[in-house]
């Protein structure tokens, strides 16, 4: 073609004068990981924002399950504060810079310690439901981790009036006696926490349900919930995760107040644990469709994102399991997180997570679910903890298991495990 034939085929007319019409230019696509970043900080800003700006209660009209129990219905705002929590708390850990995920990032701290301020203040109309209800025990212990996670960006700031607060309600919490199930380990991390900032911790409450998650051990990286196994994702919603952080923590302690005591024994509990964690890590990566589809099975299933915490907590840590590389566990995860957030109605029309799986499926809540307890979706985006130069950021694109396996390419065989 030559150049009168192409200025005619893709020229239009303007008031007599010729114009060459270009093709639009295109965005430049988000990086894998500006893409986490915008959608974490889209699903926790709305919690945030409004409970550090004492609006949560006004502005939120909460959701609940179809059939809700007749528990009181203002443990939701606790749900949603804790469970945002304990997400972005390694994204917060993060030093400021100026860029655009930076500026995301500070702003969403900011918002996070007026939102602790708040939450804790009884002069607040967003002070939380502490002294009521045995569900306020399950989300103190996910803003107990959420200040293991990030000691120096949401602790150590926080002013001591705020702080002896925290520490107020966190002890009131021994009036709550858990059931028998992974709420131990609910009560242990509090307690934990406790521990890490030199309060007077009930040891108890730590070592009793760090031995009943032990004890419930069934071989394989999976634990019993309670007496009974149960097939569904709590040993990542809770069980694995958790059991690591309050170990962590507590050999930690140890090893500060004792620097020439023995810590064998807690040592080898500690890694004991992370193996099984690792094991169990495995197994989830192996759920991730080629297709970035997962089975949606089990309790609570509405937690979206957070059946993924051991395999997040794993990259976080860098404990990811032998032959399984950062960089195919981001890739699958973002494509996960493609699939599922791009479906319709999983946000409302002010921006609230709905109650469902991958979009409003509100039947499929269970009896003790609201919007809140939605916000355990964060737990997917711990990753975000790890600087923007580690190789689960950088290393090239990889397929995961089941795109290799369902291409006929090689992939990591399974196998069993003792420990």
């Amino acid at each position: 073609m030559n150049r009168r034939h192409f200025i005619q085929k893709n020229a239009f007319w303007s008031f007599g004068t010729l114009s060459l019409s270009l093709p639009p230019a295109q965005p430049k696509a988000d990086t894998p990981r500006l893409y986490w970043a915008k959608l974490l900080h889209k699903i926790a800003w709305p919690v945030l924002k409004n409970l550090g700006n004492e609006t949560l209660v006004k502005n939120w009209k909460v959701e609940y399950s179809p059939n809700w129990d007749n528990r009181n219905p203002q443990v939701a705002y606790l749900e949603a504060y804790g469970r945002t929590m304990v997400g972005v708390a390694p994204w917060l850990a993060l030093p400021d810079e100026d860029t655009e995920e930076g500026k995301l990032r500070k702003q969403l701290r900011e918002a996070a310690l007026k939102s602790i301020k708040n939450s804790v203040n009884p002069a607040s109309p967003d002070y939380m439901l502490w002294r009521k209800e045995g569900q306020t025990l399950v989300d103190a212990a996910f803003l107990a981790q959420a200040f293991l996670k990030a000691p120096h960006a949401l602790w150590v700031p926080l002013d001591d009036t705020t702080k002896k607060r925290v520490i107020e309600e966190f002890t009131l919490l021994r009036r709550v006696v858990p059931p028998n199930n992974n709420w131990v380990l609910f009560a242990a991390i509090v307690e934990a926490f406790l521990l890490s900032i030199g309060e007077n911790a009930d040891r108890y409450r730590i070592e009793f349900g760090v031995r009943k998650i032990e004890e419930w051990y069934v071989g394989d990286g999976w634990f019993k919930d309670g007496e009974v196994f149960h097939t569904d994702y709590y040993n990542s919603f809770v069980i694995q995760p958790m059991l690591v952080d309050v170990l962590k923590t507590w050999l930690d302690v140890n090893k500060r107040q004792s620097p020439n005591g023995s810590h064998r024994a807690l040592q080898e509990r500690y890694e004991r644990a992370v193996k099984r964690m690792q094991r169990h890590a495995d197994f989830l990566e192996r759920l991730i469709s080629p297709e970035g589809t997962f089975p949606a099975f089990g309790r609570s299933v509405t937690y979206r994102l957070a059946a993924f915490q051991s395999l997040t907590h794993a990259a976080l840590i860098h404990q990811l399991p032998e032959g399984v590389s950062p960089a195919q566990v981001r890739c699958a995860l973002t494509a996960v997180m493609k699939r599922m957030f791009s479906q319709e109605g999983i946000f409302d029309k002010e921006g609230w997570l709905t109650l469902g799986f991958a979009g409003h499926q509100p039947t499929i809540a269970d009896y003790y679910s609201n919007a809140g307890s939605m916000y355990l979706t964060t737990l997917g985006f711990l990753p975000l903890g790890l600087p923007a130069n580690d190789p689960f950021w950088t290393d090239a694109d990889a397929e995961w298991t089941q795109q290799k396996a369902w291409s006929g390419k090689p992939f990591k065989k399974d196998g069993a495990v003792n420990y």
